[in-house]
This record gives C-alpha cells, sequence and structure tokens, in this order.
C-alpha cells in the first residue's frame, strides 16, 4: 500500500496555513489551460463550489504562475480492481471482518479554472501546490479586483463564498447589472424553496445600499403578480443574529425600504382596491391605479382581438386617438363641436356619428363604413367593462408618478388580483411609459429596475405572439441603452424565451427540479454541480456573472422586510364593503339623496352583474335624473296578480247528425 504524505511542510510555521493538496496528471486525465486536477488528505476541508489557488514552481517570463480554480467534481479512490476485493477482505461482514491492512484511499477533485495570472501566455495549469483561497484570492479569481478599488468602486454585494471555514463577500460589478456594460438579472428555482423573491428583495437592498452615486439615480418598479409576497416592503422583520451579521459584513443596513408606494386597481363593483393590503394601518402609501381614455387608448391593441379588428378597424382608431381624443373636434355629421375626454364622451360622441348617418341614410362617414363604426364602437366602449376597476368612465384619473421618481424609491404594482387582459394592459402602459420618459431623460432617475415573476406565463418559449412578451423581449434586447433594466423570475428557464433570459447579463440559480436539471442548457454544468443545484437550502444560490468564469455559490441574507405570509397575518386584511352600499356609494356622485332602501328595491330581483352594467351606464351618460335613469336600465317588473278560482262552464255535447258517429 502507498503511504501518502504528510500535507504540512516540516519547517512550515505553525501559524501559516498548510497546503490543501498537489496538482496531479496522468496520462489519461491530463490538465489543461481551463481545467486541472489535484489531490488532497481524506481529512481537507473542501467540497464541491470551493476555490482554491495553485502555485507554479517554474517562472514564465519572469513571473512565477498562479492560477485560480473552483472544484466541479469530486473523486474517491483505491488500490482495489473489484469490489469483491473489499468483500474478502472483511471475510462478507460489512460490519467487521478481519482486514488486517488498511487500503489507501485518496481524494481526487477536478477544478475549472477562474483566472490565470498572468493572462499571457495561456498555458496548461502547472504542477504545483494547491492553496485554499483567501478573501484576497477570492477577489482576484472573480476578477473582482477591477470593480473593488476606490477610485472606480461600482461593487454590488450579492452574497457570501463559504468553504474551507473562508468566509468572503462577493460582488457583482454595477456597469454589468444596471448597464451600460450589460444588464439585467434573471433568477431560476423552484416555487417555495429557491426564495426568488427574497433573493430579489435582498439584491435591491443592496444595489440601493451600494449603487454609486456617480452612476446617477435608480429606483425599481415590482409587478406583484401573486399573492402577497411584495407587499409589505416597508415593514421591519425579526432578523437572527446570523443574518445581521451576513448584513454588517455586506455592509448592507438591515432595515426595510424607506420610500415604497403600492398601487392597485378598484374591484369590478369599485367596493375597494383588489389587494391584500387594504388594513387601515397600511393606506398611507396605498394609491389607487385607475385610467380613463386617454391613458388607454393608445394600448387599446394590448386588449383587441387581433383577429377581429382589422385594418380599416385600425385605421379608426388611429384617427380618434389623433384626431379627436383630448381636443375639440367638429363635424357636419355630429351637428357642431364636441371634445372627447372620457369613455363617457366617446360613447356620445359614437351615438351621435351614428345617428347623423341613420337621418341621412349614409354608409360611410370619412371613408370609414358604418359596420366598421359600429364594431370599433362595441370593442372601445368595451373596455371599461372588460377592465372594470381599472379603466374608468369618468375622468377620475390615478397614475404612477411618470416624470418626478425620487431616488431610491420603490413602486410595487398589485396585478395579482386581476384578469389577464388587464394585467397584459397594466404591463404594457406602465413599461411604454417608462421608456418613454427614460428617452427623453426626464423620469426623474437614470435607472430603472423592472421586476417581472412567473416568467413562464408572460414570456413563454412557445405559444401565441403577446403585447407583453414583445414588451420583455424589447426591454431585453435594448433596456439597457436607456437605463431600463430587467430583473426577471421564474420556475423553468429552459421554458422561457431564449431572447430573454439570454439577454441576462447575470443569472441567479436556487433549488432546482431534476427534470429542469436534466434538458440540454444545464449540460454545460459538472454532475456534481447539478446534485449541488437540487439540494440548495434556503438563501443559497448559484451565481453567474460575466465577470466570472465559473459558476460561483453564494448564500445571502435573509430580506429585513416582511414576508407575504407573515404580512397577512400581521395585518389582516379590511372586509369588503357591502354590494348595496358600494353601489349607492358610486350613484350619489349624481343625486345626494338617494338611499340604501330605494336602491334595494330597484335591483331586488336583478344579478350583481345587470347593476354594475346599469351603475357603470348611469356613469357614463350622467344622467340629470340618475334616479330615473338608473331604473329604466332594468326590466319593468310586473306585480304578480292574484286570480280567483276558475269557474267550471258547463258544455252540451254536440249530438251526432244523422247515422255518422263522427258527425259528418
Amino acid at each position: 500500500m502507498i503511504d501518502l504524505p504528510d500535507q504540512r511542510a516540516p519547517d512550515a510555521a505553525p501559524d501559516l496555513p498548510a497546503p490543501l493538496g498537489r496538482v496531479v496528471a496522468t496520462e489519461r486525465r491530463p490538465n489543461t489551460p481551463h481545467e486541472f486536477h489535484f489531490w488532497t488528505a481524506l481529512d481537507a476541508n473542501i467540497g464541491i463550489g470551493t476555490i482554491v489557488r495553485v502555485d507554479g514552481s517554474v517562472a514564465v517570463n519572469g513571473r512565477v504562475p498562479r492560477i485560480f480554480g473552483v472544484v466541479m467534481e469530486g473523486q474517491s479512490w483505491t488500490d482495489m480492481l473489484s469490489p469483491l476485493d473489499d468483500v474478502m477482505g472483511r471475510d462478507g461482514d460489512p460490519g467487521g471482518g478481519h482486514q488486517f491492512t488498511q487500503r489507501t484511499e485518496i481524494r481526487l477533485y477536478t477544478a475549472s479554472v477562474l483566472r490565470h495570472m498572468p493572462d499571457e501566455p495561456l498555458q496548461p495549469v502547472p504542477m504545483g501546490t494547491v492553496w485554499l483561497a483567501d478573501d484576497t484570492d477570492v477577489a482576484l479569481a472573480l476578477r473582482m479586483d477591477g470593480y473593488l478599488a476606490a477610485d472606480k468602486r461600482t461593487a454590488i454585494p450579492v452574497g457570501l463564498y463559504r468553504s474551507g471555514g473562508t468566509e468572503s463577500p462577493v460582488y457583482l460589478d454595477a456597469d454589468f447589472l444596471l448597464g451600460p456594460e450589460a444588464a439585467h438579472l434573471n433568477i431560476t428555482g423552484v416555487s417555495g424553496l429557491a426564495t426568488k423573491t427574497s433573493a430579489v428583495e435582498w439584491l435591491l437592498q443592496s444595489i440601493f445600499a451600494h449603487f454609486p452615486a456617480d452612476k446617477g439615480s435608480v429606483a425599481a418598479v415590482c409587478f406583484n403578480v401573486k399573492g402577497p409576497d411584495l407587499l409589505y416592503l416597508d415593514q421591519p422583520a425579526t432578523l437572527a443574529p446570523e443574518d445581521r451579521a451576513m448584513y454588517d459584513t455586506l455592509g448592507v443596513p438591515a432595515e426595510p425600504f424607506k420610500d415604497v408606494q403600492f398601487y392597485a386597481p378598484y374591484d369590478a363593483a369599485l367596493r375597494g382596491l383588489a389587494t391584500i393590503r387594504s388594513n387601515e394601518a397600511l393606506q398611507h402609501n396605498v394609491q389607487p391605479l385607475t385610467w380613463g381614455l386617454r391613458e388607454v387608448l393608445q394600448y387599446a391593441s394590448v386588449l383587441l382581438d387581433r383577429e377581429d379588428i382589422d385594418a380599416k378597424s385600425d385605421a379608426l382608431i388611429d384617427f380618434i386617438t389623433d384626431r379627436v381624443v383630448n381636443q375639440k373636434f367638429s363635424d357636419p355629421m355630429l351637428g357642431g363641436e364636441q371634445t372627447v375626454q372620457t369613455f363617457a364622451d366617446l360613447d356620445h360622441w359614437f351615438r351621435t356619428l351614428l345617428d347623423g348617418l341613420e337621418r341621412k341614410d349614409a354608409q360611410s362617414w370619412r371613408t370609414h363604413h358604418v359596420a366598421t363604426i359600429r364594431k370599433v364602437r362595441n370593442r372601445l366602449v368595451n373596455l371599461a367593462t372588460r377592465c372594470a376597476g381599472l379603466v374608468t368612465d369618468g375622468a377620475d384619473v390615478s397614475d404612477l408618478p411618470f416624470g418626478s421618481f425620487a431616488d431610491r424609491s420603490v413602486h410595487v404594482l398589485d396585478v395579482a388580483n386581476l384578469e389577464e387582459d388587464a394585467q397584459g394592459l397594466i404591463f404594457a402602459r406602465v413599461v411604454s411609459k417608462l421608456r418613454e420618459h427614460l428617452e427623453r431623460r426626464d423620469l426623474g432617475v437614470n435607472h430603472v429596475i423592472v421586476f417581472v415573476d412567473e416568467l413562464n406565463k408572460y414570456a413563454p418559449s412557445d405559444g401565441p405572439e403577446t403585447y407583453v412578451r414583445r414588451m420583455l423581449l424589447d426591454i431585453a434586447e435594448r433596456g439597457r441603452y436607456l437605463g431600463l433594466v430587467l430583473f426577471s423570475a421564474q420556475q423553468f428557464r429552459s421554458q422561457v424565451h431564449k431572447r430573454v433570459v439570454g439577454n441576462a447579463g447575470t443569472a441567479l440559480y436556487g433549488r432546482m427540479d431534476g427534470d429542469e436539471l436534466a434538458t440540454p442548457g444545464y449540460a454545460v454544468l459538472s454532475p456534481a454541480v447539478r446534485t449541488k443545484l437540487s439540494t440548495l437550502d434556503k438563501g443559497q444560490l448559484m451565481v453567474r456573472h460575466p465577470h466570472f468564469t465559473q459558476p460561483v455559490f453564494v448564500r445571502f441574507p435573509r430580506p429585513s422586510v416582511l414576508s407575504g405570509r407573515l404580512g397577512v397575518e400581521r395585518f389582516p386584511a379590511a372586509p369588503i364593503e357591502e354590494f348595496d352600499a358600494a353601489m349607492l356609494r358610486r350613484l350619489r356622485r349624481f343625486d345626494s339623496t338617494l338611499t340604501l332602501d330605494w336602491l334595494r328595491t330597484i335591483i331586488a330581483l336583478a344579478d350583481e352583474p345587470d347593476v354594475i352594467r346599469a351603475v357603470r351606464a348611469t356613469e357614463r351618460e350622467q344622467p340629470r335624473d340618475a334616479k330615473q335613469y338608473f331604473g329604466s336600465q332594468f326590466r319593468r317588473q310586473v306585480a304578480p296578480r292574484e286570480l280567483g278560482a276558475p269557474q267550471a262552464r258547463v258544455q252540451p255535447l254536440a249530438l251526432p247528425v244523422g247515422d255518422d258517429p263522427y258527425g259528418f
């Protein structure tokens, strides 16, 4: 048997670190410029993801090469040719036997090269001593020294590298995270275990704390598409001492976001905002999100069925957008001048136009056929019904503060309780407005981070082309030039459009599903790395970044904001207003004398959708007599009349004529 030499040098000082192992190369496993092998003692503190340093022994161009690598695979070896040797050596007893000779076992690891120093000439990794990387080595190995210097620091902490007793901060380069060199971040992992939302919350805190002042200002717009995950960013969490220590090490304040605004549309009946964050104690920074005709018409194509709206309809919609809405418009067919500012005005404009065409028995108006006008009227006026609560018939508009975004502010749009059409409209308009203001440089900040979860739903690799997917592609491919940065997350990266994830300069991976890891996109990872990805704990991530030539495993602290589950328990949602009271409140804007008893009498036999339809019709028409107009929207109910008992009337039987029994 071969005895492995002691890895400690006999003359090494007791306070100096001991070598970890030595590089080894064989005929079947040679070392290359991008990969090398080394052996260690059995008790070496090393594992998959450990960063190591190799010190060469022969100088090249006057400099001794130094190579950094990260362990990607490990194997254990003995001198046995067959498992039968061990069975016979223990007399067939797994727990003992009479094995007199302890077989020598060695540990062989394979590492991928992170960096050569010097970079040139690029040569195979030499035979040399292997050491565990310390803080300085980690910074050099990951090329972080280029953006950690005090005079050009652009480092954003992403987490702590922990291995072999080493605990070193790992930083991302702001120029490659928020632009202009590269941009965008994508997170992948199974639901509930990969901590995708927690990772985004933590990274936003880190960016707000460390984004360089000379790079400008930054804000975030987050779409809350499921549950209460992002609805308590302004509420502090109770952190464990270990998490607080990580915050101190990484230089990030362990506190919630200071400037957060929440937005949500009303529900269909306007009984309250369609959000779980409805507790009275949290209403100081919750605002309604309601849009009128001017805000919606430009993005009506998101809601209109493209198979139903043809080129002629598009031409009429463009004409209305450019020539009619929000300006004085006159035409002989209208009988005078009209100003269209709301959906109610638009409905009145259409009715006046169609009445004029009907009186003159005309089949077209300004080259637009009457059938096209009727179809466009139905589609446009119906938008307020399809997106009830978000789109208003009146002029009451509440929107994001485009043009006055504050530095380090967060704007959360809660769209979790909305239909897909309304979600698409919100996403399309908000992103388009952000892009327009960034192009004009009048948004209020230089960079905006847009966070979208559930990318498998909004940007799938297959399926029909949607407006939302086109918007995501546009951000991913051209957003970084404007300062528009996409932070996205999904469960299955392989099922997301390749151009969206492919343009993400930084990728984070939490705990992964085995089926997802079996797809071709993960073939570049070693089996050991894929195994580690499938067993990661919460708070652990694998990071890929343009400066890192190989993936690196880090651990990040729990976000210092209240989680969605705890937030719902601590701040339960307020009770929803009664339907009758909500409808009366809307009608009282036109007639303050209306009473609840009157309303209940009118709608006693009507269904809720019919009542909402009647209320919306009243809001569009804005009649002088709201009481009479609202009542006219329902079919007149006829009171039942009691009928007396029927009186029996005796009819004499007709006698047959002649001998014919049938009376013929």
